[in-house]
């Protein structure tokens, strides 16, 4: 039988802190204002997307261009099966988490086969499929996208109430983190460190490296699902554009500027990211800059990735997820 290739941390070890921060978002949400609770919410849905592809890009060296796909096709599952009169809100969750899952599975099945640049090219081929299929077809409204008439409720858990919003949204984010974190201190997880660090060298001690791959790739989609599920239920509207290039982009821009490998970085990268596009959009902070907000965002990481090769995470001492 093949052995992994380290050993397995303590169950808790390092997770005090990412616990500390959520039961102090939990007792401070019901004091933020309008404008900080919208923002708050914002930023742990993107923190749960660019925690989706750490997954791959960081504990599993599969860097992806086409991960927004995931993300628009869990948004559309989520205002699709709602219909006019709404839906369960737990039901609609499983529909976005599976259609998600499920495509990121037909993905996975032809894309890792190939290797490198090809890998890149081929999930970023996939997804303009699919932001195609949305754009040019009646399925998703065309271009124009869709309205969710009625947010998705279960019981007391009506999402139509901002303050169940932010909960749910944040019991997501620490279910996503958590989730993710076991993983690593599992079999499956070292299994996934050495296949980043050598493949050749799994398959050689006898490990499916493909399945792993794939595995690791479809629990991938469903948690950017997952992320698309909460960012319809905010916005109650989704567009084609969801789907596009740029969004994967910016997901992954998200992941290093955070720090690559490091659950704590994708957290740090979608807070920072998202804090950078409000301030440098924002004219009483930036002035005639702000028309411009672009360009100064892209000065900005450009920074950030000279300064801090490690990403954000590199200035936290105690570096474990």
């Amino acid at each position: 039988m093949p052995t992994t290739p380290s050993s397995t941390p303590r169950p808790f070890d390092g997770l005090w802190l990412p616990l500390a921060v959520a039961v102090a978002l939990g007792i401070a949400g019901p004091l933020l204002g309008g404008y900080l609770a919208d923002l708050m919410v914002k930023v742990m849905v993107l923190a749960i997307f660019a925690l989706s592809l750490q997954l791959l890009v960081g504990m599993t060296g599969l860097v992806s261009l086409g991960h927004a796909a995931y993300y628009g096709i869990g948004a559309y599952a989520t205002v699709l099966g709602s219909g006019d009169g709404g839906g369960n809100l737990f039901w609609l969750l499983f529909l976005a988490m599976g259609g998600a899952a499920l495509y990121a599975l037909a993905v996975g099945l032809l894309s890792l086969r190939t290797r490198g640049v090809y890998f890149i090219m081929v999930t970023l081929a996939f997804a303009q499929m699919a932001y195609f299929v949305f754009h040019d077809t009646p399925i998703g409204g065309g271009s124009d996208g869709i309205y969710l008439y009625v947010r998705p409720a279960a019981g007391a858990l009506d999402m139509e109430n901002r303050t169940v919003l932010f909960y749910v949204v944040l019991a997501a984010l620490v279910f996503t983190y958590g989730l993710l974190a076991v993983v690593r201190r599992s079999r499956f997880g070292a299994a996934l460190a050495g296949i980043r660090v050598n493949e050749q060298r799994m398959r050689a001690a006898g490990f499916p490296t493909y399945g792993y791959k794939l595995a690791a790739f479809v629990l991938a989609g469903a948690l950017a699902g997952l992320a698309g599920f909460l960012v319809a239920a905010r916005d109650g509207v989704v567009n084609p554009e969801m789907l596009s290039w740029h969004i994967s982009g910016e997901v992954l821009l998200m992941v290093i500027l955070g720090g690559i490998g490091h659950l704590r970085g994708a957290v740090l990268g979608a807070v920072a990211f998202t804090l950078l596009k409000e301030l440098l959009g924002t004219q009483a902070l930036v002035g005639p800059l702000a028309d411009h907000w672009q360009l100064t965002l892209g000065l900005a990481i450009i920074g950030f990735v000279a300064l801090l090769p490690k990403g954000l995470v590199g200035l936290v001492k105690g570096r474990k997820p």
